[in-house]
This record gives C-alpha cells, structure tokens and sequence, in this order.
C-alpha cells in the first residue's frame, strides 16, 4: 500500500478506535500519534529510495511538532494506532505489524551499539500499555499485551502478557478488549496474597491450638500457588 493509501487509513484507524473523538477537526490539534505516523510514512518512503537526509528532516520535525520520536528507517503496518503518544520512541530496525496499539511514553529501544537489527519486532494485534519499555532484538507475539511500565527484555509468546520489572510472561489468558488493562494479573499482588493467606491459617492454628484443618487448608493454598507459578513461563 502507497504512503497515502496508508495515511487515509490512519485517520480511519482513529475514528474507529477513539470514543473521545467527536468531530474531524479535533484530529488536527488532540492526536499527536496521528501526526506522528503523518510525517513517518512521507520519511520512511524516501528511506526506502536510499534517500537518508530529506527523511530525517522530516522525522525532526515531526519529533518537534509530535514529542514523538520515530526512526524514519522504522517498518509500521496498517491500522497502528498511538494513543496520546507523548514521549514514544520508536527505534531504526523496530518493526511493528498491523493492528498494534501503543500508549505514550512507551520506548521501543535497542540494548546494543551494533548495527544489524537491534530493536523489537511487535506482531500483529499487541497492546503496548503507558510507560513500557520493550528492549532489544525481541519479539511480542501476536495478539500480546504488555502491561503499563512493563520493562521487556524477552521474547513475549502469542496470547500472553508480560507485566513486571523484568516483565514476567504470564501464559493464562486476559481480556481480548485491548482497554482493559485493569484485568492485567498483578504478580506480586497475588503472591502476597498467598503468603498473607498462609500467615492466616498458621495463626489460626497456634491460636486455637487446632491443627486439624491445616492440611485442608494448605492443599486449597497448594492449588492458587500451583496455578500461579504455573501460569508464568
């Protein structure tokens, strides 16, 4: 698809995806990831005819009117929408595939200074949450999410999440609504409730001095431990 068959679709993609918008002039002055993807895809043409000074010109200038930083050598599919986008970085050899979502401050960065491709490569249908960090030559599978300030530096599977600094990769599914980060598993909310519940068995037990129901209890607690751990990779 030609660079302005592309940009059309971006301001579809918007409507499409955006209950806040409720007319087209607010996509000339709210929508700086719109604009953003704007002056990438006239870069990332004229990248793509070996042309390099033109295409950073542009990429300035759209980091300039944006916030937004993109790499005018950046592979972006079809129908990416970034929401608010202040703050995103999105690195030379990243590749993001059709139907990605990505909130702001989100840095799609490399973890190294050799040349060759260094940067993330975000299948199809990912939702990247506010403040993530996906780092170095790694994939997130399709259909992923990545929870908000997330620090990614693995390979993420298809249908998973990845939440936590280092990012854990949770294998259970979630919410296929791409807003509900509030369904994301807290990992260590869970474990601490887990403890919390052992704590209360066991003072339960010295309490009453009946410790004839630990064994019933601490095989309920058994199961939620088992399925937790069993549900990161």
């Amino acid at each position: 698809m030609n660079p302005l068959r592309l940009i059309k679709e971006d301001f579809t993609t918007v409507k499409l995806n955006d209950p806040a918008l409720h007319s087209t002039f607010e996509l000339f002055f709210n929508y700086p990831g719109l604009w953003a993807l704007f002056f990438h895809r006239i870069a990332h043409g004229l990248y793509q005819k070996k042309l390099r000074v033109i295409p950073r010109l542009i990429s300035a200038l759209g980091l300039f009117l944006t916030t937004i930083d993109i790499h005018p050598a950046a592979s972006i599919g079809r129908r990416v929408f970034i929401d608010h986008g202040v703050g995103v970085v999105i690195g030379e050899t990243a590749i993001i595939e059709d139907d990605v979502l990505i909130y702001q401050q989100v840095t799609l960065g490399g973890v190294s200074l050799e040349k060759g491709k260094r940067h993330p490569t975000i299948k199809k249908g990912v939702v990247i949450g506010a403040g993530a960090k996906v780092l170095g030559n790694i994939t997130i599978g399709t259909n992923s999410k990545v929870g908000a300030n997330s620090v990614v530096i693995r390979d993420v599977p298809a249908d998973c999440t990845a939440v936590g600094i280092p990012a854990r990769v949770l294998k259970r599914g979630f919410d296929k609504n791409p807003l509900s980060h509030n369904k994301i598993p807290d990992v260590h909310k869970e474990i601490f409730e887990y403890l919390i519940k052992r704590i209360e068995v066991l003072e339960e037990a010295l309490e009453t001095g009946d410790s004839r129901h630990i064994k019933d209890k601490d095989h309920n607690l058994d199961e939620i431990y088992d399925n937790f751990i069993h549900s990161m990779d």
